[in-house]
């Protein structure tokens, strides 16, 4: 039956070759070993047997001919996961997997930031990685993306752009996103961003369309020695990365953080983070050893920084973090800061209890706000109007337990990626 399936792949597969086979399991059926009229590839698991096949032969493409018990959803994705990786594509009887474009399109290294999802706290490592690159005296230029993004790539230099509160609720009042995350880079970190847009995302990444290439192009022109690209929600921005960190929450599901074709954002990277881990990053962690088991990883949680001082202020809080971290977050303001916290909003992201929020902030005379699109055009308007004083507040990345802290990984991450940019230069040369 696979024989004759075999032989009759180029008529399934117009101009196919077939040069190899991988014998993924179901070895009880067979009497001796498989006769196919192409040569047959073993390992001691599916995964190394397709690793083999795929280093011995180097196709094009890899055709799945199997089914249940052998392989399941989960299995299977994995297995497609490796021929993705490896830039050949995924084909079975109703589907195909294509390896997402990733052109070379930088002129200088260049270091990717992606996360399993929004909400990760990509943008907060983006601009902490950028803030250790800059205090290294590697300063470089973020390139993000987002569904909020310009519609053509915009320059923002922190130090000509109006980043206070005032400007950017102007900036919103005048019908522009004012949250979008290159604004955030650029008023966190205090380096030159280029904002693109971007809309949808497949499965191992790949947006259905952006800008980015062009943010890239635009960044080329700068005099900084090395690029950040930023991804938006779990999609990979669509260009070459030198070397690549992956932002996982400790609070994701493992089995979507490691299974399916999520394992394929953990073997992109080179440097994985868990954030939010006020727990340690337990089964999170866990799951990621077991795909990824060589990859260096840290783990952190998100601690609020405010941009000003605000020692001695009552202050009013407004955050996208849960309510459950509440307690933890308003001693840390307390303790750290010395703000008097008078009030918290955990309704950043959800309009109308926000609403309902912003009505209760009796005594405060500083509003403390993370830069989100309510934040800028609801929160820090409304506390304008009310004559409060706002300030914004970041989410900086605090390295937990011991090991290797986040800033000397990120920074290892970067000289990584110079050197793989350097080689490669040389090779193309």
């Amino acid at each position: 039956m696979v024989r004759a399936a075999v032989e009759r792949l180029p008529d399934l597969v117009p101009g196919a070759d077939v040069v190899a086979a991988v014998l993924l399991g179901g070895g009880e059926k067979l009497a001796g070993k498989m006769e196919l009229g192409v040569p047959v590839i073993e390992g001691p698991t599916a995964r190394d047997a397709l690793a083999t096949g795929l280093a011995r032969v180097g196709p094009e493409l890899v055709f799945d001919l199997s089914d249940e018990p052998v392989v399941d959803a989960r299995s299977r994705l994995r297995l497609a996961t490796q021929a993705l990786l490896a830039g050949v594509a995924y084909q079975g009887a109703d589907f195909r997997l294509d390896p997402p474009p990733r052109p070379r399109v930088a002129t200088k290294p260049t270091v990717a930031v992606i996360g399993t999802g929004k909400r990760t706290g990509k943008t907060a490592v983006s601009a902490q990685l950028a803030r250790a690159l800059a205090l290294d005296g590697r300063p470089p230029v973020v390139v993000a993306m987002g569904r909020g993004g310009p519609p053509e790539p915009e320059l923002i230099d922190p130090h000509r752009f109006d980043l206070s509160a005032a400007g950017l609720v102007a900036l919103a009042a005048s019908g522009r996103h004012a949250a979008s995350d290159h604004l955030e880079d650029a008023l966190m970190a205090g380096v030159v961003t280029i904002g693109t847009r971007r809309c949808g995302g497949g499965l191992a990444g790949a947006p259905v369309d952006s800008t980015f290439a062009a943010g890239v192009e635009l960044a080329n022109d700068r005099p900084e020695s090395l690029l950040v690209l930023e991804g938006s929600g779990a999609a990979v921005p669509p260009v070459h990365a030198d070397a690549t960190v992956c932002v996982v929450p400790a609070t994701a599901d493992p089995e979507l953080v490691a299974g399916y074709l999520g394992a394929y954002r953990l073997l992109l990277a080179d440097l994985v983070v868990v954030t939010m881990a006020e727990q340690g990053g337990g089964a999170v962690a866990d799951a990621i050893r077991t795909v990824a088991p060589a990859v260096d990883m840290v783990e952190t949680v998100l601690r609020p920084f405010p941009l000003e001082p605000i020692s001695g202020r009552r202050v009013f809080y407004v955050t996208t973090a849960p309510s459950g971290a509440g307690v933890v977050l308003t001693a840390h303001l307390e303790d750290r800061h010395g703000a008097k916290v008078l009030g918290t909003s955990h309704n950043l992201a959800r309009r109308p209890q926000l609403a309902d929020d912003l009505g209760r902030m009796h005594g405060a005379d500083i509003m403390l706000v993370e830069l989100k699109a309510a934040g800028v055009d609801m929160a820090a308007r409304v506390a304008l109007e009310r004559g409060m004083d706002v300030v914004f507040c970041d989410n900086r990345v605090v390295t937990t337990g011991g090991g290797d802290t986040f800033e000397g990984l990120v920074l290892k991450t970067a000289t990584r990626a110079e050197k793989r940019f350097a080689e490669s230069s040389r090779v193309r040369q």
